[in-house]
């Protein structure tokens, strides 16, 4: 048995009723629609077809049908594939003269949780890729040193260092010019051995101290333990019935409270391979990786800010999620991001090292 263009359009009706009810879809109920030529027993039938061809489930003898997760998946494979983005106010919301990426991913998690009605996450950039902008070396007192690391996406990691050497300020600015010349453009993951045998043959008296500079520059942007995930509408899970039944929502919320949790969400959805050219991949019920997440639906995309940088955008909501906002939204979000953030870091390119 296919799926003809008659079954296509009565399981594209019964997915959006239920998505907008959360209620068991009737054949009566499809066929009150506007455009709909069909009796009730006609699709009825053709509701049992569906049915018998797993797209379609009866909760209760005498009730109607909702999707299965099979459904749920044609929807957002077929039924979704020639619709246009349509998110509008994001463009103008999402940057407002913010100059940290951790404050635009804070304020974007909210702008889709607010959109959407579900529950957002945000993974802060990993950035050991990260090309480096600059190093400042700054006195505290004779015996500490403050870093600045800054690497491309204005992200800045601040580290306090022992010296058991004395620094003059000229000792300072040779170190200042002297890192910065040798390591600028280039990612921790490019700071090889041959990198830091000629800095400390160049730092000569001082290759103890460049070799302590370089181990915390290391360990700064390499620590998986300093990932940070941002999170907005956790509560939004509650909105929705068959979310509370069998504790469902609780799991999603201790989940989203455990930050080791999220850490592994990022992990787990990231090592997925089946993703669509824009890097988005849709988890629904029992696909998702996560075993907390089987009850619901879990939408994601990475986004790439060049340099390196990179991160993960993730939507978890109910099965009947409206998927053709979430898509739209998603793919909108990392336009805007991608296009705003570059120019954004391209205009402070000039900028001094203050």
């Amino acid at each position: 048995m296919e799926l003809d263009d008659r079954k296509v359009m009565i399981l594209r009706e019964v997915i959006r009723n239920y998505l907008e009810t959360g209620e068991p879809v009737g054949s009566r109920t499809i066929s009150k629609l506007p455009d709909c030529k069909l009796s009730s027993a006609t699709i009825r039938n053709e509701m049992c077809d569906l049915e018998d061809m797993g797209y379609l489930v009866q909760p209760h003898t005498s009730a109607g049908r909702i999707p299965s997760d099979k459904g749920y998946r044609f929807y957002v494979d077929q039924i979704l594939k020639d619709k246009q983005n349509e998110v509008q106010e994001l463009r103008e919301q999402m940057f407002q003269r913010v100059d940290r990426l951790e404050l635009v991913l804070k304020r974007l998690a909210k702008i889709i949780a607010s959109d959407t009605n579900y529950t957002a996450m945000i993974s802060g950039p990993s950035a050991h890729k990260a090309k480096i902008k600059f190093l400042q070396l700054s006195k505290m007192d004779d015996k500490k040193l403050l870093v600045v690391i800054v690497v491309e996406g204005n992200i800045i990691s601040n580290r306090i260092i022992q010296v058991e050497e004395e620094l003059s300020e000229k000792d300072l600015l040779n170190l200042n010019l002297l890192l910065n010349s040798t390591l600028n453009g280039l990612s921790i993951n490019e700071i090889n051995l041959d990198v830091i045998k000629k800095l400390k043959q160049d730092a000569g008296e001082h290759r103890a101290l460049v070799e302590n500079i370089l181990n915390e520059l290391a360990e700064s942007f390499s620590n998986d333990d300093d990932l940070q995930i941002y999170t907005s509408g956790v509560t939004n899970v509650f909105k929705y019935p068959e979310l509370t039944e069998n504790h469902s929502a609780s799991r999603i919320i201790n989940t989203f409270e455990e930050k080791d949790a999220l850490k592994e969400i990022i992990r787990d959805v990231n090592a997925v391979e089946d993703k669509d050219h824009d890097g988005i991949q849709v988890f629904i019920g029992e696909e998702s990786p996560v075993p907390n997440m089987q009850d619901c639906s879990m939408v994601t995309a990475n986004y790439d800010l060049g340099g390196g940088l990179h991160g993960t955008i993730g939507i978890v909501g109910p099965k009947r999620m409206d998927y053709e906002k979430v898509l739209s939204t998603l793919k909108t979000v990392m336009n805007q991001l991608d296009r705003s953030f570059r120019k954004e870091d391209e205009g402070n390119d000039g900028d001094g090292q203050e």
